[in-house]
């Protein structure tokens, strides 16, 4: 493996994939490799060019399905586009470019990126871990959908909830931001133990586009989860909670966090959807466990197990109980426009978690 780039590897994992999710990969392919630019051709021999926060080796992308209630599997890339000399004005820029590449081919909507991104990328913090991410999503027969991660915390956690207030302000969703804030955050947390970990904006204008806002819950358990979703109409805090018992077991999630995401829509009050995203692989032994709650997950929730099998099996290649991480996280997506579940797989280009637990090969 060793011997590949970045590129192939990656590739290598995408058009199994595709093949699973009946989708052409011309396209994804197309735009993964102008999201890496010359970075994609460096050797898995060397060190990562950029210690990217997308995943725990530090590959620049992490592949994802969405199970949806309505509609065929959906694939995501989520990635983080490398500048020529990486870091993260370099980065920031090289996104931007990308992006600006791509406008007039598949009709991006960039007006609410424009009339807020500065405020996130104008004054970067250097140890801050990224400033822009892209993520790419596939439909079956339809042009894929971009939508971009901005990081409320490029310019320093402090400056964060006063950052994202005026860019909500920007966009007429200050009254949902203040309800969200009165109700999912824990009383004085805010910028402790309850952060603001992405922005995010979908770049189309169609009736379905959104803005979200994540908020990570530092050292929760799955009554603060609850809690948090009962901010959204219709969705069920005891489904939440008992999804991040299914997800990651009972107790205190110490590890890494919960984060909870908030659809906001013009001229309401408040959020109008919820997802939960789970760290599964912080809180099992190895991949083969983590498999096995989310296929349980996936079938508590009415999708078959067997899409997620052989998701798995096309970006695997070790045995999964060699390691844990291949399945990053998983989420419960509540209220519009697609209610389901999603599954995070890692690339796992440079390394491989060892398990928690001993593993012994079969015999």
């Amino acid at each position: 493996m060793r011997h590949f780039s970045v590129l192939q590897h990656l590739a290598g994992q995408l058009n199994p994939l595709c093949r699973v999710l009946d989708l052409d990969p011309a396209t994804p392919l197309d735009l993964l490799a102008g999201l890496l630019g010359p970075h994609g051709a460096r050797s898995l021999a060397e060190p990562p060019a950029w210690a990217s926060g997308i995943a725990d080796d530090h590959s620049p992308v992490e592949f994802s399905v969405a199970f949806n209630d309505t509609e065929p599997p959906a694939l995501r890339i989520l990635a983080e586009a490398p500048g020529l000399v990486p870091g993260i004005k370099a980065n920031t820029q090289a996104a931007y470019a990308f992006l600006a590449a791509n406008a007039a081919r598949f009709g991006l909507a960039t007006s609410r990126l424009d009339a807020v991104g500065e405020l996130f990328t104008g004054h970067l913090d250097s140890e801050a871990p990224f400033a822009l991410w892209c993520s790419l999503v596939f439909r079956r027969d339809r042009d894929p959908e971009f939508k971009v991660y901005l990081n409320p915390e490029a310019a320093g956690v402090g400056r964060a909830p006063g950052l994202v207030e005026e860019a909500l302000g920007r966009l007429g969703l200050g009254d949902s931001y203040r309800t969200m804030l009165a109700r999912s955050i824990r009383p004085g947390e805010l910028g402790r133990r309850d952060r603001l970990a992405f922005f995010a904006l979908d770049l189309h204008d169609g009736p379905q586009a959104r803005v979200k806002l994540y908020v990570s819950h530092y050292d929760a358990d799955a009554a603060d989860a609850a809690r948090a979703a009962t901010v959204v109409p219709g969705a069920d805090p005891d489904e939440v909670a008992e999804f991040c018992l299914d997800a990651a077991g009972p107790g205190r999630y110490d590890r890494r966090p919960l984060v909870g995401s908030y659809t906001l829509v013009g001229g309401a009050d408040q959020p109008a959807g919820y997802s939960l995203y789970v760290p599964i692989r912080d809180y099992v032994d190895d991949d083969r466990e983590a498999r096995d709650r989310v296929a349980a997950v996936l079938d508590r929730h009415g999708f078959s197990p067997e899409l997620l099998h052989r998701c798995v099996a096309a970006v695997s290649r070790r045995p999964l109980g060699a390691g844990v991480g291949l399945i990053a996280h998983v989420s419960l997506r509540l209220g519009p426009p697609r209610p389901g579940v999603t599954v995070y797989l890692s690339a796992e280009a440079y390394a491989v978690t060892p398990p928690r637990s001993v593993w012994v090969p079969a015999a």
